[in-house]
């Protein structure tokens, strides 16, 4: 492990748990991994809001269109013992279809070029008002002609999936649920996932929730639909554990995987770039990407009407961060955003040396709270309510045990101005000085709280 990483997840644990506080979310799961093994692990907050059951690391989740990356893996599997092509048009393999439908090719369909319908004529199903598609419906669907040309543009599809669900049928002579949870789910050594519902049994599925408004209260929101004929689409239920994982073994540097490195370097390339948009993104096969501060992520994003997920792997660094929500207005994605810059910015500054330990921690006062964070050869001020903490972060040049100095800050902050430790008799730090502001542990500033404003 690089020296970084440890003072970086520790960091990042900490500061998920105070976006926890003041978000409101009612639970996260998140786990990172690290060359194939888990670096961290952790749950936060509540399963179910109403019963008020505690959320675990074994509780699992819909991680909805985290679905298609396994259902590619599953598809260059096939490729890799030539029993398909990423050029064959998918009507070689299924009939019925459209013409224009069945010309199109298994890679359009993977990286959503084909230009499908993205959920067919009436997609009540994301609003928990009928049922997922079934065959039949999903067959019909596909009698229609495209919505545009094939290749024309990037345009999200999980009929497109679902099409792709079929052709691995009539390949493999399985259900999909059952091959694609023998050869993808259990070959990747995976225990908490599976295809779809319902959960083996003692398994926990998570409570879902709405959002606050529009009645000023959550409620519960139940996420234990089958999603039929789209389960190659939005069907997989598992952790944020297994995901990490599984998702840690795309990168082509990856030593274990169950996939070719030439096949894992197919699925990371850019095949489209989704336009317009305001942050740059692309889709390869079964993968969105992204960059981070030059770091170049692939991943997926998953939503289901009780759940929001989202998982990345850094390519070349061996690591993978994965956060799932059980809100529809779940933070997933800003958590993801947030989680890769903060362990970008670690990765560029460097582990600190020992001598500034103590520079660290969370220290309150009236306005809120902020974070000590020693980095390489520097401490930074990081507000853990923002959702880049280190975005405007001022610099601490320590340049004795207990003092030293704001070198960086913000003009309208106080560049130049002293910081200093604070300690009691014993040696612990009790106080800290930023220029003329002094900052306490939370339990002491909640008792001046009281003490000033509650009589």
């Amino acid at each position: 492990m690089e020296p970084w990483l440890k003072p970086a997840l520790a960091y990042l644990e900490s500061w998920l748990d105070h976006q926890m506080r003041v978000s409101r979310q009612p639970g996260c799961q998140i786990a990172v991994a690290h060359d194939g093994k888990l670096v961290l692990e952790r749950a936060y907050g509540r399963a179910n809001l109403v019963t008020g059951e505690k959320l675990t690391t074994r509780h699992r989740f819909r991680v909805a269109s985290h679905s298609k990356t396994f259902t590619t893996v599953g598809v260059l599997r096939l490729r890799e013992q030539g029993k398909l092509r990423l050029d064959d048009p998918v009507g070689r393999y299924v009939d019925g279809l459209h013409p224009d439908v069945a010309e199109t090719t298994i890679s359009q369909l993977l990286s959503h070029g084909a230009g499908l319908i993205r959920d067919g004529e009436d997609a009540g199903q994301w609003q928990n008002r009928r049922p997922f598609a079934s065959e039949r419906e999903l067959r019909a669907a596909l009698a229609e002609p495209p919505t545009l040309p094939a290749n024309e543009r990037f345009k999200y599809s999980n009929h497109g999936y679902g099409l792709v669900g079929l052709a691995v049928e009539a390949i493999t002579g399985q259900p999909f649920r059952d091959w694609i949870k023998a050869e993808v789910v259990d070959r990747a050594g995976l225990k908490a996932t599976v295809p779809d519902m319902p959960l083996p049994e003692g398994a926990k599925l998570v409570s879902g929730h709405s959002s606050e408004v529009p009645l000023g209260k959550r409620v519960l929101v139940p996420g234990d639909a089958d999603t039929a004929a789209l389960t190659p689409a939005t069907g997989f239920v598992s952790t944020a554990s297994d995901i990490a994982l599984f998702f840690n073994q795309i990168d082509p540097d990856a030593k274990r995987s169950i996939l070719s490195a030439a096949s894992r370097r197919e699925m990371v390339r850019r095949h489209r770039r989704n336009e317009p948009s305001s942050v740059p993104s692309w889709y390869g096969l079964g993968t969105m990407q992204t960059e981070v501060d030059g770091w170049r992520c692939v991943g997926h994003g998953g939503g289901f009407p009780s759940t929001l997920s989202r998982t990345a792997t850094i390519l070349g660094q061996g690591l993978t961060v994965s956060i799932l929500t059980n809100a529809v207005d779940g933070w997933a994605n800003p958590w993801s955003d947030s989680a890769l810059r903060i362990l970008r910015r670690f990765a560029k500054r460097g582990a600190p040396p020992r001598r500034l330990r103590d520079w660290s921690g969370r220290w309150w006062g009236l306005w809120g709270c902020v974070d000590l964070v020693p980095m390489g050869e520097r401490v930074y001020t990081a507000p853990p309510g923002m959702m880049d903490p280190f975005a405007d972060a001022g610099e601490i040049e320590v340049t004795g045990k207990d003092v030293g100095r704001i070198a960086e800050a913000n003009g309208l902050s106080s560049p130049g101005e002293p910081a200093s430790l604070q300690r009691d008799k014993r040696g612990r730090v009790t106080a800290v000085w930023l220029a003329g502001t002094k900052l306490l542990p939370e339990a002491r500033l909640a008792a001046e709280l009281r003490r000033r404003y509650e009589g």
